[in-house]
């Protein structure tokens, strides 16, 4: 996607203030630690992820998903609409807006209790509870709260342009696409802008690999205390996912996540 980043709404109106962000959160961080908070996001993160890949979405359909996810419920608690509902709602609205094709709503529910019965029945006893008419009602409240801002610049392109800049290094740029990836279980696709996360998924790569590049860093023109910001934001995941066992956890964990008042009818 070409276009100004610094004129596109993605800078303009969802680069949000980390403080901003926790004061939004209040509500949920009363029934819930902010650990929960984040493990709940990590697992419909993943529910993303899997659905994309199901639906054989390319990446950056799955990261616009997943980013669109974030942005509702940045300005609004778990309980305005089941997480369950919005994930493969921010999958319909995304295939669509990265010009992947729409996917068909028949395809789109099969997938999901194919999903959610195959992949995921350690968190849910029962099938998928909902229904194309729930998606597309789904989707006009989301396209309300996003304040109709679309377009999502991802770190994947400037992370590229990057790797060209450093030398032909496909072990680097793999090990960083993969980071790249995991920061998507982060917040830092609503702080940062796209080029200062691919340079603080490429410093983590480069640390794994024993890449010594500090050279190469020190003549960036970038604010470094950011880039390693992000850097901590990635690397915090990782302890975290050390203690995790989603498979374990999640069950009493989305029972205790505060949830909308009205259940869809099965």
């Amino acid at each position: 996607m070409a276009g100004n980043f610094w004129q596109s709404s993605h800078h303009q109106q969802w680069l949000l203030d980390r403080q901003d962000l926790i004061r939004e959160r209040q509500q949920d961080l009363t029934v819930l630690t902010e650990e929960e908070y984040q493990k709940i996001f990590i697992f419909f993160s993943n529910l993303i992820q899997i659905l994309g890949e199901q639906l054989k979405l390319r990446q950056q359909v799955i990261a616009t998903a997943t980013v669109f996810f974030k942005r509702f419920y940045a300005r609004n608690s778990l309980k305005c609409i089941d997480p369950l509902l919005l994930a493969p709602t921010c999958v319909f609205l995304s295939s669509k807006v990265e010009e992947f094709g729409v996917i068909s709503n028949s395809r789109l529910i099969t997938t999901c209790q194919t999903v959610v019965k195959n992949k995921f029945s350690y968190a849910y006893t029962q099938e998928f509870p909902y229904r194309t008419n729930h998606i597309l009602e789904c989707e006009f409240y989301l396209l309300e709260n996003l304040d109709c801002c679309l377009i999502v610049y991802q770190p994947y392109r400037p992370l590229l342009q990057l790797i060209q800049d450093i030398g032909h290094e496909e072990q680097l740029l793999a090990l960083a696409w993969r980071v790249v990836n995991d920061s998507l279980r982060t917040d830092v696709s609503l702080l940062y802008p796209p080029y200062q996360i691919a340079l603080g998924c490429l410093q983590i790569a480069c640390v794994i690999l024993h890449k010594d590049l500090k050279t190469w860093f020190a003549e960036l023109n970038v604010d470094i205390e950011k880039i390693q910001e992000i850097a901590r934001y990635v690397v915090n995941l990782f302890e975290l996912w050390k203690s995790y066992d989603e498979k374990k956890d999640i069950q009493a964990l989305l029972a205790k996540m505060p949830k909308p008042k009205t259940q869809p009818s099965r």
